[in-house]
């Protein structure tokens, strides 16, 4: 980014930001084609590769990271700024996919509780386009139990050695650094021997393999680590206080996952899929005249205006204090909820195109409809977290609660303890 002042420095307002971003998009940025979706293929080398691309553009015009701190090279700026950026993007190619996970998932969560070497160093490199970062953290055998990981880290000499396995790694293949939670002390209770590691993906003793899933896409990764070494540098946070790295990691997540981040650039900003265009759906198929087809949509539409303004709503009162952090699950939540409702309206609206007609592309995406219940956790976690920790509702009883982790009772092979 060019070393002139920033807007906030300046005392630019936001609509005179807008208008300058305006200008400098339409004299910078390539424009998509008539038709074409703004959001590319997550499972693509070359859409990777071109979000690269696009990010540098942006960075040295000085509109990259507008909500990161200008010490780590963005502009420090409010939300609002973000969101009048967004519309005036609406029509440009843009960076999309990197936003989940990599800047409203890992650099906001490094921003929160890396060193200022991290800081510097990795949100820096994301915002000029030269550094990917995803998050490494499910497991084969472990559920929705985060905090019962087994992949492990143990310290010989001045290095760390991790062994294990991570699954269900969203972009992995096109990643730089994973942020990687692994156990680092079996004797007490599971959440407190925890540790977060940023890895180089391509560190010797990874094995990364691609998932096919059932719509055809292969953007999910399994990784093997074989006796992988890390320096002390690659610790996040504090050696076994990796939990803490990894709540705020999963509020970062719930709000990525509800389109509320305020590290997000562009609309669309999760990278996933284009929103439903219900309207033309009805008006494509012919059924406008249709009182059960216009309420089935607008119940829908409804539904997404709600989610926006409360996305909105709990974002200012979790920054207020007047909500806590894991307020992210009630986003999550109703986000869930709305694409669910979204994507059942338009395959009842488009019926059999959208198995064998001119909408497949709608009965494509139902196939996956269950990934965003899913991310962050499952919906179902979400809310267990709203009633227990936001409503104060008494806790779920937890067999292994308290107890040290290699007293747990397991049906599950463990890593070997060498």
């Amino acid at each position: 980014m060019n070393d002139s002042k920033s807007p906030a420095e300046v005392g630019e307002s936001v609509a005179e930001f807008r208008d300058r971003a305006a200008k400098w998009l339409a004299a910078n940025m390539p424009r998509l084609d008539a038709g074409a979706s703004a959001v590319a293929p997550r499972d693509d080398d070359a859409a990777w590769q071109r979000a690269r691309e696009l990010q540098a553009i942006l960075f040295e015009g000085g509109f990259a990271g507008v909500c990161f701190p200008r010490e780590y090279g963005g502009l420090g700026l409010d939300i609002a700024y973000q969101r009048a950026l967004d519309q005036e993007t609406l029509g440009y190619e843009m960076p999309l996919i990197l936003n989940v996970p990599s800047f409203a998932i890992c650099c906001a969560t490094i921003l929160d509780t890396g060193s200022e070497q991290q800081k510097s160093e990795h949100i820096s490199a994301a915002l000029r386009g030269e550094e990917i970062l995803v998050q490494l953290l499910s497991e084969p055998s472990g559920g929705s139990d985060l905090a019962g990981v087994i992949t492990r880290a143990d310290r010989r000499g001045d290095k760390w050695i991790l062994n294990g396995a991570k699954t269900w790694s969203s972009s992995a293949f096109a990643a730089d650094y994973g942020l990687c939670l692994a156990r680092t002390n079996w004797d007490v209770p599971k959440h407190e021997g925890l540790t977060m590691f940023l890895v180089p993906i391509d560190a010797p003793g990874i094995t990364l393999r691609r998932i096919k899933q059932l719509n055809g896409s292969t953007e999910f990764c399994e990784e093997f680590f074989d006796g992988v070494e890390l320096d002390d540098s690659a610790v996040l946070g504090e050696v076994n206080q990796g939990w803490a790295v990894a709540t705020r990691q999963l509020f970062h997540e719930r709000r990525a996952v509800g389109q509320s981040s305020e590290f997000s650039s562009g609309i669309g900003a999760e990278g996933s899929e284009p929103v439903l265009d219900l309207v033309g759906l009805v008006d494509r198929t012919g059924q406008n005249g249709s009182d059960r087809v216009r309420e089935m949509a607008g119940r829908a539409l409804a539904h997404r205006a709600v989610r926006d303004q409360l996305s909105d709503h709990v974002y200012r009162s979790v920054v207020d204090g007047a909500l806590p952090p894991t307020a992210g699950s009630i986003i999550r939540l109703f986000h869930a909820d709305t694409d669910n409702l979204g994507l059942d309206t338009a395959l009842a609206i488009a019926g059999p195109a959208g198995v064998v007609g001119g909408s497949i592309d709608i009965g494509l995406r139902y196939l996956s409809r269950q990934g965003v219940c899913l991310g962050g956790g499952s919906t179902e976690m979400a809310r267990n977290i709203i009633g227990e920790r936001i409503l104060s509702f008494p806790r779920e009883y937890a067999a292994d609660r308290g107890v040290p982790f290699n007293q747990v009772r397991k049906n599950r092979a463990e890593p070997a303890k060498g």
